[in-house]
């Protein structure tokens, strides 16, 4: 006969897998019923138009139309009154300076202001009204969508044929941009006209593992292997904000994104894996700059929710990827 303290064993055995079966069932019930499709882009009246230099409002364009720059720059920014011009003065100086070396080069800067409460709006035009309109715009949100959501209305709403999301905080070169075009090129001949190159601080991990306490530390190795294990693999930061992506690469992976806030980057790159994108990963310049609106913990808890949420609601079907959906 089998002993008793091993049937206890088995049946502790049992009940535990059944306990973690039915975790998982919720949990994924959970993700399932709390899941609204994919909302199409809504937009306030307000949100529709930007000013121009003259303070008149113009109708913003739109993603769908034919592109008539050479490159878009997002830059998402929430209370960013005082970074934010250091950032704008870095890139537009580059940018400026790029055109007077070639005149055929275009460019168009997009300040997608979430939602802030601080002057963000009324810093980011006064480089409207310095360069013009057709350079620099204002995109002003009636309210704070998320950095995801941000990025997403200012891709939407880009003229560009290349488009690039670039922090307000200046936290990267901006000159690394060359860096990403050539990784971006490097990745030719390009499916469907699809390709992202992303900037990445992997290779400062060791600097920055001396510089955090043990518990942050503890945190971004979570997250990292959350990020691997649930939803992309062979791409070692998906976290930093300096992406370059083409047009079409663009309209593809925002069409379908669901998620508006800090882990929306997983969610792109996921979505863009998904397609079979070429992905490339190319290391940049960065510097920490103080003024982060991540607060330690319950950011990377509100991430770390998000990536299990999309992994299980793409896992059960309550999102679904097709091929560019269309937006109102």
């Amino acid at each position: 006969m089998v002993s008793l303290p091993l049937q206890l064993v088995v049946l502790g055995a049992v009940l535990g897998a059944a306990l973690a079966a039915a975790v998982f069932i919720l949990i994924s019930f959970v993700a399932f019923i709390t899941t609204m499709e994919l909302p199409v882009l809504y937009q306030h009246e307000e949100e529709k138009f930007f000013l121009n230099a003259r303070g008149q409002k113009e109708t913003l364009p739109s993603i769908r139309d034919s592109p008539t720059k050479q490159l878009s720059v997002v830059v998402p920014s929430y209370n960013e009154e005082k970074r934010l011009p250091v950032m704008m003065d870095e890139a537009l100086g580059y940018l400026e300076e790029r055109q007077k070396q070639d005149p055929t080069f275009t460019y168009e800067v997009i300040v997608v202001d979430d939602g802030s409460k601080d002057q963000t709006s009324k810093v980011a035009f006064k480089y409207c009204q310095k360069y013009g309109s057709d350079k620099v715009r204002v995109i002003t949100l009636v309210k704070n969508r998320g950095k995801g959501g941000a990025v997403k209305m200012g891709v939407f709403s880009s003229r560009g044929e290349k488009i690039l999301m670039a922090d307000a905080d200046g936290a990267t070169k901006f000159r690394d941009i060359e860096k990403l075009e050539k990784g971006l090129n490097d990745l030719q001949p390009w499916p469907d006209q699809m390709a992202i190159a992303c900037g990445s601080r992997a290779h400062l991990k060791k600097d920055s593992i001396a510089q955090r306490s043990y518990f942050r530390t503890l945190l971004m190795y979570g997250f990292h292997f959350l990020v691997w294990f649930l939803c992309v693999k062979g791409i070692r930061d998906t976290q930093c904000g300096f992406k370059l992506l083409t047009r079409e690469a663009a309209s593809q992976t925002f069409s379908s994104l669901h998620i508006e806030r800090w882990a929306f980057d997983v969610e792109l790159l996921y979505i863009a894996q998904f397609f079979k994108i070429p992905i490339a990963e190319i290391a940049v310049n960065w510097t920490e700059i103080e003024g982060s609106k991540l607060v330690p913990f319950w950011s990377w808890l509100q991430m770390g929710k998000d990536l299990l949420f999309i992994r299980l609601r793409y896992m059960t079907g309550a999102w679904r990827l097709e091929q560019t959906r269309k937006m109102n």
